[in-house]
């Protein structure tokens, strides 16, 4: 199943992704390291995940994990991700207000 058809949901270091269609559990995959909170990042062709200060990366469509950075020294907590290629949740809101300034634009005009 290709990325684009999956929901990644993070929780309890795990993540879980399903299929957007239907909700079906298509992989599930746990951190070997690491507890609680799961930020995610779909980064292209790479799903970056961290917890608690661990950071690993899995091929979205099967959940295989390709590298794992326990980034040593940083400390632990709540982590922010962002890359170049992914899609962050601050860019979707910015592209979902810029989309709502042009409806309104156009039916005002």
């Amino acid at each position: 199943m290709k990325a684009e058809e999956l929901v990644f949901v993070g929780f309890k270091s795990r993540v879980v992704a399903l299929n957007r269609q239907t909700g079906e559990v298509v992989w599930e995959w746990k951190a070997s390291q690491g507890s609680g909170f799961v930020a995610l990042l779909l980064d292209g062709d790479r799903l970056i995940v961290s917890v608690n200060g661990y950071t690993y990366c899995l091929e979205p469509e099967t959940g295989r994990q390709l590298w794992f950075n326990p980034l040593e020294g940083r400390g632990i907590g709540v982590p922010c991700l962002a890359s170049v290629n992914g899609t962050t949740v601050g860019a979707l809101l910015s592209a979902a207000a810029d989309e709502a300034a042009r409806q309104q634009a156009a039916s005002a005009g």
